[in-house]
């Protein structure tokens, strides 16, 4: 936190740059809720619209380039911002875009590849897969791939723990600085990755039987922004993310008739 902020008696700020869920368990509507949670001022920047449920994603409309432009100018040039997020970014057109906003902006990035929803409905175009790899991941900070990701961005598979570093390797031979690679989908206990090539911190935690876990990529990747932001070194980040995020799926609930959220405010107590 910057000493403008600490005087200002400011939370740290944040600002996300994704799709919007209309069903609020994830896109923006989980960044700005995860945002909240830890204590910082969340922002945003919608690159996509969707229309989604419980049940998965029934439409999705991206925002035109100069729309996300002017969002994220408008935050930044007036606000500022002390770490940015990046989700659903759907074509190659804005993976450019924002990816050039992100490189005059020298701030922490962590970049969640969205490229299908929890219900394995598609949310980036196939044509858009080499702008993340190529202009995207090299402005990151730290990139946030779970394993079907990791598969979409470099042909590397997981099927066991001991694959995670080859797939950290691929990831990072694309130039970000930190990547963490999420093992959620592999069997036994939740472990992810994070490496920069030179240091590795296993995180590892108890897997909860509980099917409602809508959101918890952006869950993660917002949080690990929102630490951050609070000037945590990126494996101290990542440890408080993991934390979080796993307190969030033990207490996800039921909505609708298909999956439900993670609870962002599992920590407030009462509902």
């Amino acid at each position: 936190m910057d000493d403008v902020t600490s005087r200002a008696g400011r939370p740290p700020l944040v600002l996300t740059v994704a799709g919007s869920d209309s069903g609020g368990g994830a896109g923006i509507q989980a960044d700005l809720k995860t945002m909240l949670a830890l204590g910082t001022h969340g922002m945003s920047v919608i690159a996509a619209v969707t229309a989604q449920n419980s049940l998965g994603v029934q439409g999705c409309w991206e925002l035109p380039e100069e729309a996300v432009r002017a969002q994220y100018r408008s935050v930044v040039d007036d606000i500022g911002v002390q770490a940015v997020k990046t989700g659903m970014l759907a074509s190659s057109a804005l993976v450019k875009t924002v990816a050039e906003l992100l490189a005059g902006t020298p701030v922490p990035v962590v970049v969640d590849p969205v490229g299908v929803s929890k219900h394995g409905d598609p949310l980036l175009a196939a044509d858009a897969v080499e702008a993340v790899r190529t202009n995207l991941l090299p402005v990151a900070t730290v990139v946030t791939p779970n394993l079907d990701e990791v598969a979409q961005l470099t042909g590397v598979r997981v099927r066991d723990e001991t694959g995670l570093r080859e797939a950290a390797a691929a990831v990072l031979a694309h130039g970000p600085r930190w990547v963490l690679i999420k093992g959620g989908h592999l069997p036994g206990e939740a472990v992810d990755l994070l490496t920069d090539g030179t240091e590795e911190h296993w995180l590892r935690a108890p897997r909860h039987d509980n099917r409602h876990t809508h959101g918890t990529g952006c869950t993660l990747a917002s949080a690990l922004a929102a630490s951050l932001a609070k000037g945590m070194d990126v494996p101290g980040a990542a440890r408080a993310a993991k934390e979080y995020v796993t307190g969030a799926i033990a207490a996800g609930f039921p909505l609708g008739a298909g999956l439900g959220p993670v609870d962002h405010g599992w920590r407030l107590g009462e509902r």
